[in-house]
Order: structure tokens, then sequence, then C-alpha cells
């Protein structure tokens, strides 16, 4: 996933029952799973399709103004970290991520290598018509009702060699349409890798065992550091991290893994991490400070594979990037792993108890 080069215990049983192994992935993209630098969405396909089961709506998004927000106030985006129980397998996950490894801001502003970086969000606010998108990976991916302008932006830019995620943040309907592998094509239409729709005011996760533009099958948008939200001050939700190697399973609220072998001492798909409490951020300049502040009180989620504690944030031209670069001084072993399984309500279903 990553563009930019700036540069055991014994497992408890309630989070070994959480552990889901999926279908191996295909070879020809297991090979590229294994690169730190770059994250894939290799498909584990199901025999059938599976039946997703019904949730129930909120009548309405979080925010309390009506607009749309990136997630509902009781996801488990919004799920604070800082008074879960330490992981069992803490120590393991953490030395598998990499202890020495400083965490790396992998968004900010200008470009690298003549491309820019981080994930861009294309916002719109009024009625889009649907654009046709096709897929690699059909069979895990929404088939219809993507609302893409003409004019979105591709991660990378329009000659990027990256994820080339799209992520677009529909406030007129209240959805995120998300691709992976995104490429333009003729009057309007796109082809992906993979792809899904996100309805903001739902709690319903993805079907079990599916991808969406994200190896663990959730939303992109709700884990992004954006940066009104740190000009505000304040994130309020967990943030989106990669991982160099997982294990071949998931764990709530993840919904598909992307491993490469299978070893229990890897982390899981949808594995929380925080920054230790202990571990002192005062003399950071804002924009640091801001995003490390959220990690102890809300954390990471492990969403892909890629380079070590790389963190995903929006591309825009506001960050100050020597602000972000103190985010550098943070190394794995400023972080613990966390057993999140205690806020699951169900399976199915994104809220928290």
């Amino acid at each position: 996933m990553a563009l930019t080069l700036l540069t055991g215990c014994a497992e408890d049983a309630a989070s070994a029952a959480e552990e889901r192994p999926a279908a191996s992935p295909s070879p020809t993209r297991e090979a590229k799973e294994t690169k730190a630098a770059k994250s894939t969405k290799p498909s584990a396909k199901p025999k059938a399709k599976p039946k997703a089961k019904p949730a129930k709506k909120p009548a309405a998004a979080a925010a309390a103004d009506g607009a749309c927000a990136t997630s509902l106030g009781d996801s488990f985006w919004r799920a604070q970290a800082a008074g879960l129980p330490v992981h069992a397998k803490s120590s393991a996950y953490v030395s598998a991520i990499g202890p020495g490894d400083n965490v790396h801001p992998d968004f900010g502003s200008g470009l690298i290598d003549g491309k820019p970086f981080g994930i861009p969000v294309t916002t719109v606010d009024e009625d889009v018509a649907a654009a046709k998108v096709s897929f690699d990976y059909a069979d895990e991916s929404d088939k219809s009702g993507y609302r893409i302008p003409n004019d979105a932006r591709v991660e990378g830019g329009a000659n990027g060699d990256g994820d080339r995620h799209v992520i677009v943040w529909d406030k007129h309907r209240c959805n995120a349409y998300e691709l992976y592998d995104a490429k333009r094509g003729g009057n309007g239409s796109w082809h992906a890798g993979s792809g899904a729709v996100f309805d903001l005011k739902d709690h319903k996760l993805r079907p079990d065992g599916w991808t969406s533009a994200d190896a663990a099958g959730l939303a992109i948008l709700p884990g992004l550091v954006r940066y009104d939200e740190v000009a505000s001050g304040r994130i309020d939700h967990a943030i989106r991290m990669t991982v160099p190697e997982s294990d071949r399973s998931y764990i709530w609220p993840a919904r598909h893994q992307a491993g490469a072998e299978d070893n229990k001492n890897l982390p899981p798909m949808g594995l929380r991490l925080r920054l230790k409490d202990g571990v002192d951020t005062s003399g950071m300049p804002k924009q640091a400070r801001v995003v490390a502040e959220a990690l102890k009180k809300y954390g990471a989620i492990v969403a892909d594979n890629g380079s070590s504690w790389y963190l995903s944030g929006d591309q825009d031209d506001r960050w100050d990037n020597e602000q972000l670069n103190a985010l550098k001084d943070l190394k794995g072993s400023d972080f613990e792993a966390v057993d999140a399984s205690g806020l699951k309500t169900d399976d199915d279903s994104g809220r928290v108890g």
C-alpha cells in the first residue's frame, strides 16, 4: 500500500475463538502480498455467495447536525481502545510487526518521486450518475451502485503504480464508494481489482469471507487520518494501518484475510493496537500530537499488508510534513495489541455494545 519511502504468549480462549481462517489466496497474487511497500487484495473466494444477514438501519448518520459522518457514533471505528485489556499475544504480534521499526505517516503534502502521496478522498454533495465498474474479483465485489464522478482522484495520481485506491465520500446519499487498483475507462467507466459500496448509516459488515477495496474487507474512509479533523484538534476514530506480514486469519470486525502463511504469531486482519499510555507525546507539534493522542485513545486497526506501522491518511496539500515527521519518533515497542472481542454485539455488525 505504501507509495513513499520516507523513511510467546499463550492465546486467550476468547481471542482464539474469534480468529477465523479463510481460503488461501491465489498463487499469482500471493507473491505480491509479501512486498512490504505495497498491499494487495487476494480473493478468498467462497464456493457459493454467502447471504448477508439483514441489519437494522439506524434512522440517521452519526453527526448531530444531520451531516453524513464517515461512521456511526457506536461503530467499532469510534470505540475507545484505552480501556480494553491487553491481548494475550500482544508481545508476539508487536515482535512480528517490528518493535524497532518507526511509525510512518503514509500521507502528507507535495510529491514523492513526482507523485502525490496519501489516499485522496473525493467528496460529492449532490446526486451523481452511477458509473459502470468491472472487476477482476467480481464475486467478492458489489456489482453496482458506484456513483463515482468523472473527476474522482486516484491514489498516486493518474500514472500511479501502487494500490490506486479511489475513495468517494458521497454526502448526498451518505455512502462511500471504494475501489482498489482502479483504472479509468471510457465514457465514465472504471475497471478495478475489487470494490465495495458502504452505507455510512448502517453497521452491516461485508459478507463473511469477502474482501473490499482493502485486504481486511473493511471500509477505508472511516480509518483515514483527515486534515480537517486534525486541524480541529481531535481525531475520534481508530486509524487504518498496515503490517508487513499477517496470519491467514481475521478477527472481528474484519471479514477477509490476506496472509502469506499460517502463523499464529503474526497479526490477524482486524487486530487493534494502541499507543501505550505512558508514551510522552506532549512535546510533539500539533499535527503529530493529535494523531498520537488518537492512537492512545482509539488505536489503529490492521487492515492491509504493507510496511510496518504505516498509518493511512488523506492526500492534502495543507499537511505540514515536518510536523507529521515527529510521528517517526514513535517505535513499534511503544504499542501493545488489545483484545477488542468484548466490543462485539453481532458477528455481522460493526456496532459496539
